[in-house]
């Protein structure tokens, strides 16, 4: 036999035409990448080659789909020293001679910052002071690798390339999912959730934290930067603010009349109204009263009637109709009080009247 076809029956051709790799290291060439393969095609790792990992950077040896040893940021000399777990599962002797086959992954370990998140849709939450109530929130969080063994295994698997596009989803839902349980359980009413917000992202954070570990991940950070309601919500809680500003109706109309009585001086015969719209001031002052504690004093049951008792029905007496007011009398410009037409002053409020 030749000694060509010997060569080639034993494969030393095949091992001749092999690449040895002297240099392992890897440099991030752009934004958000998680996770690489060092690419090996027909290439095995030389006894003694350098392995280089960067701050910011974790790297991993596997070995028939199984994971042998993890590297922190350092330079590292191959050999069965620093590789005692796959020196173990391939059984080399102690004199590691020979090259060998092993796939290696380089793992980013730093932050992922300015992560956004958002409710898409409103969430339903309790409210102890408005009931049911659908808000909207936005802001952001940061996290990174922390367990490259556990990420590699539930996540990024043997894919060439894993980036944060291809995990931002599941994350993005699974912190969505916890928020409305972290704000009915925190009891913080709805008017002071933003003053809260710390408080709030904290409890989120806490609570999200198990969940990113199961990934084989560390979440860092979580901002909450503002909560909303739906437009037709907001409306109403502005309508009830402004209603809460005004305060005493009456003392709030009394104002207003009063503001326009130099107005009302400045027009030929404005004076002449001004007491008919005090009156109806303090008459439509009174009715919002009436209507604002009707709308929110607790509803209270009808009124039983008394039973029907035997005998004879008592006569009720008919009240008689009021009076309708005299010629002789007019209204206090100021408190709107009926008095004599000929009174200088009001006997209600003191107040000069005009002749």
């Amino acid at each position: 036999m030749a000694i060509g076809d010997f060569l080639k029956s034993k494969g030393v051709g095949d091992f001749i035409k092999k690449q040895f790799i002297d240099v392992i290291d890897w440099v991030e060439t752009e934004p958000g990448i998680l996770a690489v393969r060092y690419p090996m095609m027909d290439m095995e790792i030389q006894n003694g080659a350098k392995l280089t990992v960067r701050e910011s950077q974790m790297a991993a040896f596997v070995n028939e789909g199984r994971m042998a040893d993890v590297f922190a940021p350092g330079l590292y000399t191959l050999n069965t020293q620093t590789l005692p777990v796959l020196t173990n599962l391939m059984n080399w002797d102690k004199l590691f001679q020979s090259p060998f086959k092993s796939d290696v992954y380089f793992f980013s370990s730093r932050s992922q910052l300015n992560q956004k998140w958002g409710t898409a849709n409103p969430l339903t939450i309790r409210d102890r002071e408005f009931g049911a109530i659908r808000v909207r929130g936005n802001g952001v969080y940061s996290w990174h690798i922390a367990d490259p063994r556990l990420f590699h295994i539930k996540v990024s698997g043997t894919r060439e390339t894993y980036s944060v596009a291809d995990i931002e989803g599941q994350l993005r839902d699974m912190t969505l999912g916890r928020m409305a349980d972290a704000i009915a359980q925190s009891q913080i009413p709805f008017l002071d959730l933003i003053a809260n917000q710390v408080e709030l992202g904290n409890q989120i954070l806490e609570g999200l934290r198990p969940m990113y570990a199961d990934l084989g991940l560390m979440l860092d950070s979580f901002v909450v930067r503002e909560f909303s309601l739906p437009e037709e919500l907001q409306k109403k809680l502005d309508e009830r603010i402004s209603m809460n500003m005004i305060g005493d109706m009456g003392r709030y109309t009394q104002y207003q009349v009063a503001q326009s009585i130099p107005i009302a001086a400045a027009n030929e015969g404005g004076l002449a109204g001004v007491g008919a719209g005090l009156s109806a001031g303090f008459g439509m002052a009174q009715a919002m009263g009436q209507a604002m504690q009707s709308a929110y004093a607790p509803q209270q049951p009808p009124p039983q009637a008394p039973p029907p008792q035997a005998g004879p029905v008592p006569a009720v007496p008919v009240a008689a109709a009021p009076a309708a007011p005299s010629a002789e009398t007019k209204f206090c410009f100021n408190c709107g009080t009926k008095i004599l037409r000929t009174a200088k002053f009001c006997g209600e409020c003191g107040s000069a009247q005009p002749a």
